[in-house]
């Protein structure tokens, strides 16, 4: 089954000049998915001829007029942009067209207009924000909210795991994914009150909950699902790759402290590579934007080609597991909707 993408072009800190090329790349390699270019056609165009490369049956640009910028709020975005690339690559969401949305543009506009745009699953009352992270053990981790909710109850975090064990068995192909519940330790008597009445319900649930997770399990793959808030999620994610790049800091710095330190990462090239390759978080990027009646996913705005390339491929995989679906199908297993109380649309 052919797969179209609806590609934010203007999106992220440097737009057509990493989004263009990076699906000129993945359109080679994919030879059953389609895109379509949204934006400014004279900045798309300009863009396709320096890669020497033109529109065809796979891909075509679909114009846009307005941009939205990075630090731009909101309420702005979704109120005074009608016609930005951002809202018209969802549109295409929306009417059919595409089957997914790939953005590297500001984040908050992003979830305020596919929220607008595509509506919350009947069930869900906020979307969240998850993204596969990597374990020692060589699997994923699907950790959410990591940002969209800095505020919430026991019931979101509920539906938080829902969301996230949709993803997992859907995308992984797990039929009952593992679920844990981040918290400050792993006995039932630990965290605030949130935590406590989150697992409460978790346990309720028809969820595989294992129960309470700790922050040094983000990494060891003891669970598929990690459910929290959106302020811890962000805290979390933000430290990891602060981690990240220290401790590549610190390798580097090292060996090329003197010529003896040099001539031993020559030998260790190889196995330096295939450590980079395991932790490079631009083969993690692309967070999902969960909840919603459609697939958008969200690429870091600094993203560079090859990082915008596995947020294409997240956004991909997602439309032919039908995660939408899957998640509406198990929210209404999972939270019994008909008594849920329904979120504004």
């Amino acid at each position: 089954m052919d797969i179209t993408v609806a590609v934010d072009a203007m999106g992220g800190d440097h737009g057509t000049h990493v989004t263009v090329p990076a699906v000129l790349r993945f359109l080679d390699d994919h030879p059953d998915v389609n895109v379509v270019l949204v934006g400014l056609p004279d900045a798309i165009e300009a863009e396709l001829k320096a890669s020497r490369k033109q529109c065809g049956p796979r891909l075509r640009i679909h114009a846009a007029t307005e941009v939205v910028a990075m630090d731009e709020a909101p309420q702005s975005a979704l109120k005074n942009k009608k016609d930005s690339s951002m809202r018209v690559a969802i549109n295409l969401v929306k009417s059919g067209e595409a089957s997914a949305c790939v953005s590297a543009g500001n984040t908050g506009a992003l979830m305020a207009t596919a929220r607008f745009v595509l509506k919350t699953i009947r069930g869900i009352e906020r979307p969240a924000i998850a993204r596969m992270m990597p374990s020692r053990t060589g699997s994923e981790t699907c950790v959410l909210d990591l940002g969209a909710n800095v505020d919430c109850t026991p019931e979101h975090l509920l539906q938080f795991a829902v969301m996230g064990a949709a993803l997992v068995s859907a995308v992984k192909h797990k039929p009952r994914p593992t679920v844990g519940l981040l918290n400050v330790g792993e006995e039932d008597i630990k965290g605030n009150e949130l935590a406590k009445q989150a697992a409460e319900l978790l346990r309720a649930s028809k969820l595989n909950f294992q129960g309470n997770v700790e922050g040094n399990d983000l990494f060891s793959g003891v669970v598929d699902v990690i459910a929290t808030d959106g302020f811890t999620g962000n805290v979390a994610l933000k430290s990891s790759e602060g981690l990240a790049k220290m401790l590549a800091d610190f390798l580097k710095q090292e060996f090329v402290r003197s010529w003896w330190t040099k001539a031993l990462a020559g030998l260790a090239w190889p196995v330096l590579g295939r450590f980079k390759k395991r932790v490079d978080p631009r083969r993690f990027n692309g967070a999902s934007l969960l909840g919603l009646n459609g697939i958008v996913v969200k690429s870091h705005g600094s993203a560079d080609r090859l990082a915008f390339y596995w947020a294409l491929k997240q956004a991909v995989d997602e439309a032919r597991a039908g995660v939408a679906q899957r998640t509406a199908e198990l929210v209404q297993q999972q939270l019994a909707v008909h008594e849920a109380p329904q979120s504004a649309h």
